[in-house]
């Protein structure tokens, strides 16, 4: 990737985290598997995200208002446990046994689009098994895939890795990375309160 590419997907991402954050609207289908109803605006640019506590939501409704786009949000076909650690005792035995889990829906005619803004944060070091998941169902060749990331201080960790492996054929850019952790240092600050006055 050329070094004007790449300045210009991070100007987009930071032009459009200077707008004010409205609410967004996801995709979403009845039947898993299913091609999602996504509203069509003939944009050739689409904003993929997955997020659970709505950070990387955020920042795919700023980059989907910044430009002419679609958004898409990816949801499992059977939600993730609300618990914040049962979620993520699941997504660790999902990554160590490679599973993909099912998509409620598929995205809608991937074909029209050019480019795709993909958001999600790091789970166990790496891309949330249910990226894997869009990325096998989903034939990204040739086209520029801009990922965004949020994660807990950690990095980015083996996620570039993951949409290389799953993605083959794409143009995958730097990423736009952002720390936003806030349901893991909540837990700590709340943990180290109750210690306290135990």
């Amino acid at each position: 990737m050329t070094t004007s590419s790449h300045n210009a997907g991070r100007r987009t991402v930071i032009a459009a985290m200077a707008a004010l954050p409205l609410g967004c609207t996801a995709a979403t289908s009845d039947s898993p598997g299913a091609a999602a109803t996504l509203p069509r605006s003939g944009a050739r640019t689409l904003v993929a995200y997955f997020s659970r506590s709505g950070n990387t939501r955020v920042i795919a409704g700023l980059i989907h208002r910044s430009q002419p786009s679609d958004l898409f949000e990816i949801q499992p076909a059977a939600a993730y446990p609300d618990d914040y650690l049962e979620t993520v005792a699941q997504a660790r035995r999902e990554r160590d046994e490679g599973e993909e889990p099912a998509l409620q829906a598929l995205i809608p005619g991937i074909a029209d689009y050019d480019t795709v803004y993909l958001g999600f944060p790091i789970w166990g070091e790496t891309a949330p098994p249910i990226i894997r998941s869009l990325l096998s169902r989903h034939d990204l060749r040739g086209k520029t895939l801009i990922p965004f990331i949020t994660h807990g201080g950690f990095g980015v960790g083996s996620s570039l890795r993951v949409l290389g492996e799953h993605a083959p054929g794409a143009r995958i850019q730097d990423p736009f990375t952002m720390e936003a952790d806030q349901e893991r240092r909540t837990m700590e600050t709340v943990n180290r309160w109750l210690q306290k006055s135990a």
